[in-house]
């Protein structure tokens, strides 16, 4: 990350925020810079299948350094923080198995973003990673009003397609050309689903990125996790990229360049 002098005067606030869906305590992170006093576009943040946890966290404080108010989801709930890879997976699958109740904790994710005060409703993305990824894709199928979605490295099935109908946002997945997690066969599906709802969607492969390619602890190359730092860079440039195309923001001239 390359520094700026005025860098050394902006103040990352960051605090765990405790919010409902239900009956069910969730606990989300959020971050901003304190230097900007007037309404910024928003970005949720949707973890991976380990849960929020730090990686989920430096996101969010990244995004924060790029001018927008930046907010973690808890998927999972408060406390819920899975320690290896059976109950990652265990949790993963409570929610893939029930894609409305995952809709809703990424709603009530979207909507403590949109009710910060420092937050612009009418400028809001979601971002999400592996299992999130997927997540953000469900919220655009579940209809809500937000400009835009990106998935790195999520997977990309859902169990009603023709949900996509309800979209109202742009889509960017950002995918490993080479992830055995989401095959050809669920690539293809989503990209007929969109087409058949006339969605304006965008899917850039990279060649030789498998699965969590953003993720530095990403080492597995037996179960195809590996991280790759050219595809995360690109990814992450193309992020930014959508981001100024849907709404024109800090984030477009961006101090962080990774």
């Amino acid at each position: 990350m390359l520094l700026t002098p005025g860098d050394v005067l902006a103040a990352i606030r960051t605090k765990t925020i405790e919010y409902k869906q239900g009956n069910t305590i969730l606990a989300g992170y959020l971050a901003y810079d304190d230097a900007i006093k007037s309404k910024r576009p928003g970005v949720l943040v949707v973890h991976d299948w380990t849960g929020l946890q730090s990686f989920a966290k430096q996101r969010t404080e990244q995004l924060a350094k790029m001018g927008y108010v930046a907010f973690a989801a808890d998927i999972y709930g408060k406390g819920i923080r899975p320690k290896n890879a059976e109950e990652s997976g265990a949790q993963a699958k409570l929610y893939r198995d029930d894609r409305q109740l995952l809709r809703d904790r990424a709603i009530a994710g979207l909507q403590v973003l949109q009710k910060n005060q420092f937050t612009d409703p009418k400028r809001i993305a979601a971002i999400g990673y592996c299992f999130g990824g997927g997540t953000v894709l469900e919220l655009a199928r579940s209809g809500a009003n937000i400009q835009g979605v990106v998935s790195f490295h999520g997977n990309l099935d859902t169990p009603n397609p023709e949900d996509a109908k309800n979209i109202k946002s742009k889509v960017l997945v950002l995918h490993g050309a080479d992830d055995p997690l989401v095959p050809e066969q669920q690539v293809n599906g989503f990209a007929r689903e969109m087409r058949l709802a006339n969605i304006d969607w965008q899917l850039i492969s990279y060649g030789g990125a498998v699965h969590s390619f953003t993720n530095p602890a990403a080492k597995d190359k037996l179960k195809g996790s590996v991280y790759n730092p050219i595809a995360e860079q690109r990814s992450w440039q193309a992020m930014r990229q959508f981001f100024a195309e849907i709404f024109r923001t800090p984030g477009s001239n961006s101090k962080s360049s990774n």
